[in-house]
C-alpha cells in the first residue's frame, strides 16, 4: 500500500455535500481506503476568473493503485459529480480533486504531475496538509511540509 494525499476542493453548488460525496466515492475505489482527513476550509480563489469561495480540505489515503490508475479513478470521480472539461484554467468547478503527494515518487508528464507543482506556493494546501503531515518532506524541494508553511506565512506577512 502507498500513502498518498489529494487534495480536495469545491465552488459550485452545495459544496460541502459535493466534498463528502467525492470522498465517499474515494473510499469505495477498488484498491483504495480514505484514513484521514484535514479540516475542511472556506478560501478565496486563486488565479482565474471571478468566481465564488472554495471549500477546501486535504485527505490521506492508502492505495494498491499506480499513480495514473489513482488519476484516472479521481477523473472519474470529478465526472460523475459533475465536473466538465474546461478551457479555462483555474475556473469554478463543483469537485477538484488532486494528487498532491504519492509516497516520495516525483512524476513531471503533461497529464500527471507528482508532486502537484504548486502545492508549496498555495496555503489552501499546505495549511490542512500540515494537519496530517507536518514533518512530511516535499520530494523536489527536501523540505518539510510545515516549514514549506512557515516560509509561505512569512512571504505574505514580508510582502
Amino acid at each position: 500500500m502507498a500513502r498518498i494525499f489529494i487534495g480536495v476542493g469545491s465552488n459550485e453548488g452545495d459544496r460541502l455535500s459535493l466534498i463528502s460525496q467525492a470522498i465517499r466515492h474515494l473510499g469505495e475505489a477498488q484498491g483504495v481506503r480514505v484514513l484521514q482527513m484535514a479540516t475542511i476550509t472556506e478560501t478565496e480563489p486563486v488565479g482565474g476568473p471571478p468566481q465564488g469561495p472554495y471549500l477546501n480540505t486535504v485527505v490521506e489515503i492508502d492505495t494498491t493503485l499506480a499513480p495514473h490508475a489513482l488519476l484516472r479513478v479521481l477523473q472519474d470521480i470529478e465526472r460523475r459529480l459533475g465536473r466538465m472539461p474546461s478551457l479555462q484554467r483555474w475556473g469554478p468547478r463543483p469537485i477538484d480533486l488532486d494528487i498532491l503527494l504519492y509516497e516520495d515518487q516525483v512524476i513531471d508528464e503533461p497529464t500527471l504531475q507528482i508532486p502537484h507543482p504548486r502545492m508549496h506556493e498555495r496555503r489552501f494546501v499546505l495549511e490542512p496538509l500540515a494537519q496530517l503531515v507536518p514533518a512530511g518532506v516535499h520530494p523536489v524541494l527536501q523540505r518539510s511540509i510545515a516549514a514549506l508553511l512557515e516560509q509561505l506565512v512569512r512571504d505574505v506577512i514580508d510582502a
